[in-house]
């Protein structure tokens, strides 16, 4: 799970055009998790550093000093016409905050609070560079442990997952990322180059089983370190205008779990909270079909679901044994 709020979104939407997409989160949270728990699922959510906060002093006290200096200054969360969005407490914002949320998910104690960065960093995007991004998640790992919360995930945001920042996330002792699936259209890049006709195929992709069913074995992600526990299939959020195309979408997933399950393979869905803000039912409806697949997939072939440090405990646990003495 991608948990982002506003900071994932605000360079692409204004909060009059999506704001109240991003404010159901607070409501859509708590039913996700009573979701998972009824089917035994467990989920890592990957958060953006930002919404730990619970004012704005303490947001701009972890900020680091030196800040990314993106060629498209509105890439940037810390320009003045982002921050003035932002209120001073986060009792009155719930675009930007979301301290609650995150005490809840770490309370319920079956879930991983991983990183989505503590700024919605964009690794691939020009301006920034390596000294950057250290910066930036030594603040998002600083305010983390703030809430007892030992990071050890992170999903880069854009899906711009940059080979030369990994040794710095293995230095802070990140141990799994989540990389893009295996085909051209879906490869890392910025947004500059991602084009129209890779969206095409993207959306395509979801429907109709273009690219494979991108699932792995443990051993396919033992041969690099910090383990690249990558995408298998986006959960696309319901659309009105393709409602009839819905169940292709979850024959879909449903055939790639099936895959995974009789193999004893990897599949790993994902999307942010906030794509449940508008549809939420249909929404929701279609991710309780998932489940149920999933149940099912679990009494018959032990399909089991965990979050990403849990497969890299596992994963090393694994090399471990293997290794000679």
């Amino acid at each position: 799970m991608d948990f982002e709020l506003f900071w994932g979104v605000r360079d692409k939407r204004t909060l009059d055009s999506y704001g109240e997409s991003i404010e159901k989160v607070h409501t859509v949270m708590p039913r996700l998790l009573d979701l998972f728990d009824k089917y035994g699922v467990k989920a890592t959510f990957a958060t953006v550093g930002f919404l730990f906060a619970k004012t704005k002093n303490e947001l701009e006290k972890f900020s680091p000093e030196e800040k990314p200096k993106y060629k498209d200054a509105n890439l940037s969360p810390y320009g003045d016409d982002a921050m003035r969005l932002v209120k001073e407490k986060n009792e009155q914002d719930p675009y930007h905050y979301a301290p609650k949320l995150i005490e809840n998910l770490l309370n319920d104690g079956v879930h991983e609070v991983g990183s989505h960065t503590f700024s919605h960093y964009y690794c691939l995007e020009e301006g920034q560079n390596v000294g950057d991004f250290k910066r930036d998640i030594e603040s998002a790992l600083a305010i983390s442990s703030e809430y007892g919360n030992n990071i050890k995930s992170i999903v880069f945001p854009r899906n711009q997952v940059n080979n030369a920042y990994l040794k710095v996330c293995a230095e802070k002792g990140i141990s799994s990322y989540r990389g893009t699936e295996r085909i051209w259209f879906n490869s890392p890049e910025s947004e500059l180059k991602t084009t129209l006709l890779k969206r095409i195929f993207r959306t395509l992709d979801c429907y109709i089983n273009i690219s494979g069913h991108h699932t792995f074995s443990l051993n396919e992600v033992s041969n690099a370190y910090p383990y690249n526990i990558r995408s298998s299939r986006f959960l696309r959020p319901y659309n009105k205008k393709l409602s009839f195309l819905e169940f292709m979408k979850l024959g879909r997933i449903k055939r790639s779990m099936t895959y995974a399950a009789k193999r004893g393979e990897i599949y790993h869905l994902w999307w942010h909270p906030h794509n449940f803000g508008g549809n939420t039912e249909e929404n929701f409806a279609l991710l309780e079909e998932i489940l149920l697949h999933y149940s099912r997939m679990n009494q018959k072939y032990g399909f089991e679901g965990a979050t990403m440090s849990e497969l890299s405990k596992e994963i090393s646990m694994m090399e471990t044994k293997t290794t000679p003495v």
